[in-house]
């Protein structure tokens, strides 16, 4: 009996990105996701899984992943030594679809596992078992960061960027950002456009010392507070103030651009 289709979650395209992870899944190519935090990478991943009906399994990375992790370890239960696949074995094993979201903040020898699954062997050696896996052909490495957000010492080394195909996000245009806030938060189309307005505003600010604007994810959150009855204000002072910024002297700064655009 074949598999009931997976919904599909909702993602609204802004360039060819589907068309292009769909050519490399089939080519059985690894993608990397580069963009900003919030711009609906993981997003995106959770669609292309449902619409290519592949199991998704999602490893958020930071500094103290390391390799064994991923691939698991041997664990004692009951008196024996057991092992346990970790969640990139479990998914070469699965033949599902493996997303390292944010994957330099990982240790570095999470790279080097990652090495012979993303060249023509698409194998994962499991050294403490003795195993060498071959992934099937449904299986997929997708991994994401941010190249604005990490410090020289988290960069993404070029001879690892040349291993994926990559696709760059970035907030969508203005007039799309508005249809995703509203439809995903529920409030109204004019609300959503004064919110991308006063995001917009803020990633300008960038330059000048605030260190993230206002991410779509963000937006839509004050969205949702709207929706559920504060004030536009209120719902901006929450999370377009609050959530961006604990400094001062920029908190001041975010509160005069909310007066400046809300009047």
């Amino acid at each position: 009996m074949s598999k009931p289709p997976l919904e599909l979650p909702y993602y609204r395209p802004t360039h060819n990105e589907i068309e292009v992870f769909q050519t490399a899944a089939r080519l059985k190519l690894p993608v990397l996701l580069k963009g900003p935090t919030g711009c609906g990478k993981s997003r995106f991943v959770r669609y292309m899984a449902a619409k290519l009906g592949q199991p998704l399994i999602t490893v958020a990375c930071q500094e103290d992943l390391a390799a064994a992790d991923l691939t698991g370890r041997f664990m004692l239960e009951g008196g024996e030594t057991v092992w346990r696949d970790g969640p990139l074995t479990r998914g070469v094993r699965e033949g599902a679809i493996v997303y390292l979201d944010e994957v330099v903040e990982a240790r570095s020898d999470v790279m080097t596992v990652l090495h012979p699954l993303t060249d023509d062997r698409r194998v994962l050696p499991l050294d403490r078992t003795g195993e060498e896996l071959a992934a099937p052909d449904s299986f997929l490495i997708v991994i994401s960061y941010n190249p604005g957000y990490q410090s020289v010492t988290r960069e993404l080394k070029e001879s690892t960027r040349q291993r994926f195909v990559s696709l760059s996000f970035d907030y969508p245009a203005p007039e799309i950002e508005a249809e995703i806030v509203a439809r995903e938060s529920g409030c109204d189309a004019a609300a959503a456009t004064r919110l991308v307005e006063l995001g917009c505003a803020t990633r300008k600010l960038k330059s000048h010392g605030l260190k993230e604007g206002a991410s779509t994810r963000l937006l839509v959150y004050a969205g949702q507070l709207l929706k559920g009855g504060l004030s536009l204000a209120e719902a901006c002072e929450a999370t377009l103030v609050g959530s961006l910024t604990d400094d001062t002297e920029m908190t001041k700064s975010l509160r005069e651009l909310l007066r400046s655009v809300l009047g």
